[in-house]
């Protein structure tokens, strides 16, 4: 049987957790999870259901999430990439598997370009590896209803501002998911001590998805969509590492891990056990040919 262990650790003076769902007999080496910035340690049943049988499941309240502690002024991903490094020491494992969503990507792209060695296989979804700034102006009127003290107007922006509001375009359970985004703004904005914090952080720093990467298998994934990032630009953010495959996830935008929980857990877990995807459910598109050579993308 499954046992739930919470362990506390420590970077740069900062107490951070992590939870490990442990799989006695794993198909697989341990899956790290690292999501949004409102998505801590135990925002993931969906991979707890789908990745449990497999493999130890590791989620995470990084410093700046959850019931971490907060994140200094103009801390960079450097220190929460040490912060997964020392996830992985402590489970001591000598490599693990590393799905990162929308904020987590950052974290997880920059742990797969430091140490291509300890991660055995990546997967990334909803990457915002370009916001223009007419997208960071957007943003940045949701953030000023802070100061009004309107968390109602915050949310709805904030929700409007991530989630395709184009009703041409389908989107599973649109209406249920809005509602559901707005609800879980509100709900931070009440009950986290990080949630202000974790608003401002896309105003005041830029993650840098520049670089490539090679030697490590890798899935990238988005929305159809997808309007924080297209899935065009994702594409071309794939085509950065080397082998690399990207598939899109029908009737879905940058919230798929909402929208479509269940085909997003379904297909990590078919590349971290080297299954397939072809079969995967609910994909709009199916993987590219691996990349040969990978090509830097510029940084925005």
């Amino acid at each position: 049987m499954a046992e739930e262990i919470i362990r506390t650790l420590s970077v740069r003076g900062l107490r951070y957790r992590y939870r490990v769902l442990t799989q006695p007999v794993p198909r697989t080496e341990p899956v790290v999870v690292l999501g949004g910035a409102l998505q801590g340690i135990h925002g993931w049943p969906q991979m707890d259901d789908h990745l449990g049988p497999l493999a130890s499941v590791v989620t995470a309240d990084l410093p700046g999430m959850g019931e971490a502690d907060p994140l200094p002024a103009g801390a960079d991903d450097d220190l929460l990439r040490e912060a997964v490094s020392g996830i992985i020491d402590d489970l001591g494992a000598p490599k693990v598997n590393l799905f990162g969503f929308s904020y987590g990507t950052s974290i997880a792209f920059g742990c797969a370009r430091h140490h291509p060695g300890r991660i055995a296989r990546l997967v990334l979804g909803g990457v915002p590896s370009h916001i223009g700034d007419g997208q960071r102006d957007e943003w940045r009127r949701a953030v000023d209803r802070l100061a009004a003290d309107d968390m109602a107007g915050l949310a709805a922006l904030a929700a409007a501002a991530l989630m395709c509001q184009d009703p041409e375009r389908p989107v599973h359970r649109r209406e249920l998911a809005q509602r559901y985004v707005r609800r879980s703004f509100l709900h931070a904005l009440a009950h986290s001590p990080h949630a202000a914090r974790s608003l401002l952080r896309p105003l005041e720093h830029r993650p840098d998805f520049s670089g490539g990467l090679s030697g490590v298998p890798a899935l990238v994934f988005a929305g159809e969509h997808d309007t924080v990032t297209s899935p065009e630009r994702q594409r071309a953010f794939a085509a950065t590492i080397e082998g690399s495959r990207f598939v899109t996830i029908g009737e879905s935008d940058h919230w798929v891990v909402l929208e479509r929980p269940d085909d997003v857990a379904d297909l990590v877990a078919r590349f971290f056990t080297d299954r397939p995807l072809d079969a995967a459910p609910g994909l709009a598109a199916l993987p590219h040919q691996p990349v040969r050579g990978a090509r830097p993308v510029p940084r925005a």
